[in-house]
Parts: C-alpha cells; structure tokens; sequence
C-alpha cells in the first residue's frame, strides 16, 4: 500500500475513518435495509404462512421506494449534500425495520418495505457522494472498502437471521435487525455529506461522453433487474432444492465475499480498464446466477454464491466510477435511478414463473445480467480511457 495514499486529508478526518462511516451507512442501508428480507423471506413463508406472491410484492414495494429516493437526488442535488437528511433516512431505516414484526399485513409490510427503500435510496445516494469526494486523492481500493460495507452488513444480518430462526422466530429475526441497524447508525452518525456537487455543469468533457455514459446506464438498469432477481430469490431457490441452513449459510457467504470484493475490482482498474472489468464482472454474474438451476445441489449453491457476492457491489463500484469519469451532471442519482427501475421490474417480470418453481426464475435473472454485459461491451467502444478520474 502506498505510504502517500493514508494522508489525513485537510478537514482534519483520517481517511480510514471516513471509510468506517461510509461503510457503516452502506451497510445499514443496503446490507440491511435492503438484503435482511432475503433470508428472512423463507421464515415468513414457513411461520407467517406469507406467499411467494406476497414476498415478490414486498420486495417490489421496498424497489419502488429506492427509486422514490434516486429521483430525488435528481430532481434536488442539495439532497447529496444534507447533514440532517442522511440521520433521518438512517433513523427510518431502524424504526422501519423493528416495525415489520409490530405492524403486520400485507398493506402494513408493503408501506414499511416501500420507506425503507425511499431511505436507504437517499443514505446511498449521499454517501456514495460523500466518500468519493472525500477519497478522490487516495488509492481506488480505499473508495473500494466503502461499498465493502454492503457485504459486511450482509453478512451480519444473514448470521442474525440464522441465529434467531434457529432458536426464535421470524419477529425475532427482524427485531435483531433493526438493532444492528441502529448500531451501525451510530458509527455513521458523524459522516460529512460532499460539501459541492460532484460533477461540474460547465465541465465541456460531459458534452462529449454522453455516447458512452447511454449503454452505461442501460447496462446497469439491465444488472438491475437480473441481480435484484436472484438478491431476492438465491436464499428461497437454494433452499427450496436443498433443505436445511445452506440457503442462509450461503447468503452469509455472499456478504463474506462482498467485502473484500470491491476494493480488488476498484485495485484492479489500474491494470485494466473499468468498462472491460465491468464485462467481465457481469459474465461472471451472470453464470453464477445461474448456477443453482443448472446444477442443483450445495456445490452448485456454495459457488453461485461466491460468484455473485464477488460481483454485484463490484459492479455497482465500477459502474458509478465510470460515471463520474465521464463527468455527466449527477451521474450517480441517474444511474441509482436506472438500477432501481431495474430492481422494480425484476420481481414484476418472475412472478408469473414463480409457480413452476425458482429455476426459471434464475435464469430469467441470468440472461438479463447477460444482456447487461452485452450493453456494456457497448461502453468499452473507443473509451476516453485518458478522462480525469
């Protein structure tokens, strides 16, 4: 590691801390915020007696309010940049989460999952912002441990959710989330939004990148909808043709993979170029995807989980770098925005196979994943590798 890379920047805040408060919100937002129902999914259908049906509209509500909150870091820049905006959208994120097993029903679920996805959106959305303006002098894979804190938040909430289904219930399984999510508040509570917008509206490198940043977005509103899939479904698929803990074990082993995974895709940007990792990382995706259909059974599990835990933050970490590297006007809420309609129609587009089982399901989420790769190969077309970062 380069010695110059661990400076205290000028606001006084060492870089590590402000990666640990990132990561931190990252991870309630996402890890838990968003990825907590995925294990937490087969308790409510065994104890809850809750349809596949219903769980593919909780998930659709909790999408639905992610793009609620995309659009608002469009329409209202200054969003990116609010103190107070960030600890409200976290305390949401906790009182939405402990209120799942408190307010039950349908109607109840889907307004709580809708405000954790309208949350979690903006506490995205301002943090991303933040730790790439805060980090853009050191080394990638500084940025890169970041979005490591999704992974981490993963990991966590799938452990306490195979503690609490193996000794309480799924209420016990939302309320020992809802308190991580509260800790994990604290240690981001002192996260200082981007202070200027990120990009320049009278930079002219963005008049000329709008033919690279077009298939950037439709690859990632593509990855979208066929990562938002399997996030959804992996755990219930797995368990579905393997009964026992191995669909909980292995969504603890896609946050353990997660972690580590951002910062080497974001390392790895030195040696290659972005839009060639981002095709590669999206052809992995897509084969892991796709895996527990086409060879059913714990291998089959176990490495479609390392696939996807390797590739879907890192996606995520790759895509928004280069779009800030084509120096498009809010290239983060647009794309965000892409990425959440993605997720929407996702649960909309597997419902009606649901009823033939989650193989199917799968591999309707490979193939989009594929056709993301396919639109960003578009991106790699003559790049402006030589753009400031």
């Amino acid at each position: 590691m380069n010695i110059e890379t661990l400076h205290t920047p000028a606001h006084g805040t060492s870089p590590w801390t402000i990666v640990a408060r990132a990561a931190a919100a990252l991870a309630a937002a996402m890890g838990v915020g968003r990825f907590a129902f995925t294990p937490i999914l087969p308790l409510m259908e065994d104890q809850a007696e809750m349809s596949a049906d219903l769980g593919a509209s909780l998930a659709t509500a909790n999408y639905v309010g992610y793009l609620a909150g995309a659009l608002v870091g469009i329409v209202a820049p200054a969003v990116a940049r609010s103190v107070m905006l960030l600890r409200g959208s976290l305390l949401v994120l906790t009182a939405s989460t402990a209120l799942m097993p408190v307010l039950t029903g349908a109607t109840a679920w889907s307004a709580l999952r809708l405000t954790a996805g309208t949350a979690g959106a903006v506490v995205f959305v301002i943090t991303v912002g933040a730790a790439m303006s805060q980090l853009r002098d050191h080394a990638n894979h500084v940025t890169g441990w970041v979005f490591g804190g999704v992974g981490a938040g993963i990991t966590l909430s799938a452990t306490l959710v195979l503690i609490a289904g193996s000794v309480g219930t799924w209420q016990d399984a939302w309320w020992t989330c809802a308190a991580l999510t509260a800790l994990l508040t604290a240690v981001a509570w002192r996260l200082t939004p981007e202070q200027e917008a990120a990009s320049s509206h009278g930079d002219p490198a963005g008049r000329h990148t709008h033919r690279w940043f077009a298939p950037l977005l439709v690859s990632y509103t593509l990855e979208g909808v066929g990562y938002i899939i399997a996030g959804t479904f992996l755990v219930a698929a797995i368990e579905h043709s393997t009964p026992g803990a191995l669909g909980a074990g292995a969504w603890i082993l896609v946050g353990l993979a997660a972690v580590p995974s951002c910062a080497v895709w974001a390392g790895l940007s030195r040696r290659w170029s972005r839009p060639t990792l981002l095709v590669t990382a999206l052809t992995v995706q897509a084969v892991g995807i796709a895996l527990p259909a086409v060879f059913p059974g714990a291998a089959g599990a176990l490495v479609s989980a390392v696939l996807f835990g390797v590739t879907f933050m890192g996606i995520t970490t790759v895509t928004l770098a280069i779009g800030r590297q084509l120096h498009v006007p809010r290239a983060v809420a647009m794309l965000t925005t892409g990425y959440s309609a993605g997720q929407i129609l996702g649960p909309v587009l597997s419902g009606p196979l649901l009823h033939r089982g989650y193989d199917d399901v799968l591999v309707l989420g490979s193939a989009f994943v594929f056709a993301a790769g396919v639109a960003a190969a578009a991106v790699r077309v003559r790049f402006p590798h030589r753009l400031a970062t």
